[in-house]
């Protein structure tokens, strides 16, 4: 019914699902048989007149707007869970969680290579920025200043924070214009590069990042079942996994074998050379998919029987001595060799001639 209301109502869809197709989605799989026809036909024409709305928390619906206001101006926290994000599907959104732990944190340079679904960033906005990073719970802080416990983060921190649930952190192998450079791949396929202040650093960022990936990601939704036969990527929640530890385990096994099997069944019928460009275009983005969600989930399962909690447990404490840290050199950012970087950056001048990106990805 969720996957009928988007296909019906949301945006960029295309031809609507019919009444038979969403009946023909269906079959089979109410124990074995088939739902009453006549069921399915006033649940499609009910959802098809008025669409499902997503339900509100009630302790957010009583917060009067000006309470989180004057939350902000007190500098504490709100009491509720937030999210961060504007899509129209909470289970997207970023959840905001004042009381997480803090898994690292330092000075790192951005610079977005790709945006949502791995579309190329606009040439404007490509530049490299610096920001005090701060890993915290599943979120990823981008901060102008340091980290400070006790202050609320402004609006323009929520807008660069980023999501690392179902990411995959590596090094940015493929980019040579910068050292010490990871590429971080999010679950909505952006892609962002990072600078770190050394070959240590990056590595650290990596593993904590891929860890914290490994650990929390909840088991993703399925792909969206649509009247369009194109491919589709499954929904990845934002939300913390509630499965424990050892049932994470199984659940990225059981995932990364359904991966391996898919992908070598998908590469065992390649599309014929008559075929339209627009076919073997969507066959290489399944592909592409696949590699990518094999390689994502081998990761999660070497880390996971590493013991993924009791390293981030262990690390609480190196985040909690960094904090304390802030006035020594290697943290100061006038000093950092990665805001002097950025500073020097001639993509910037307005009289340099742009590179060809050296990111070499067909699909990001």
């Amino acid at each position: 019914m969720m996957l009928l209301n988007t296909d019906l109502h949301g945006h960029n869809i295309g031809k609507k699902m019919t009444c038979q197709e969403f009946i023909t989605n269906l079959q089979g799989i109410n124990e074995g048989g088939d739902f009453s026809k006549d069921l399915l036909k006033a649940l499609y024409n009910s959802i098809k007149n008025e669409k499902l709305e997503w339900a509100v928390d009630d302790e957010e619906k009583k917060k009067s707007p000006s309470e989180g206001t004057d939350e902000k101006a007190n500098g504490t926290h709100p009491k509720t869970l937030s999210r961060i994000g504007s899509t129209t599907n909470p289970f997207l959104d970023i959840p905001h969680d004042p009381n997480a732990a803090v898994y690292k944190s330092g000075f790192l340079a951005r610079k977005i290579h790709a945006d949502m679904d791995g579309k190329k960033t606009p040439r404007g906005k490509r530049g490299w920025k610096t920001f005090y990073a701060v890993l915290k719970g599943t979120v990823l802080y981008l901060q102008k200043d340091e980290y400070k416990p006790e202050k609320a983060l402004s609006e323009e921190d929520l807008k660069n924070a980023v999501s690392v649930h179902h990411a995959l952190a590596s090094k940015a192998t493929d980019y040579e214009k910068k050292p010490n450079v990871l590429k971080l791949k999010t679950a909505d396929w952006r892609v962002l590069l990072f600078q770190a202040q050394s070959p240590e650093e990056m590595q650290g960022w990596i593993n904590k990042i891929n860890c914290v990936a490994a650990v929390f990601s909840a088991p993703p939704f399925p792909a969206a079942i649509g009247s369009q036969k194109k491919f589709s990527r499954p929904l990845l929640p934002a939300t913390t996994t509630k499965l424990s530890q050892e049932e994470q385990l199984k659940s990225h096994e059981s995932k990364l074998k359904q991966i391996t099997t898919e992908l070598a069944e998908h590469r065992s019928y390649p599309p014929d050379k008559k075929v339209k460009a627009k076919e073997i275009d969507e066959y290489k983005l399944k592909d592409h998919y696949l590699e990518f969600e094999k390689t994502r989930y081998e990761t999660y399962v070497s880390i996971l029987k590493e013991g993924g909690k009791e390293f981030l447990s262990n690390n609480t404490k190196e985040a909690a001595g960094l904090k304390k840290s802030h006035s020594s050199p290697s943290l100061n950012p006038d000093s950092s060799p990665v805001t002097a970087k950025v500073k020097r950056n001639v993509s910037e001048r307005k009289d340099h001639r742009p590179e060809a990106p050296s990111i070499k990805q067909k699909v990001t």
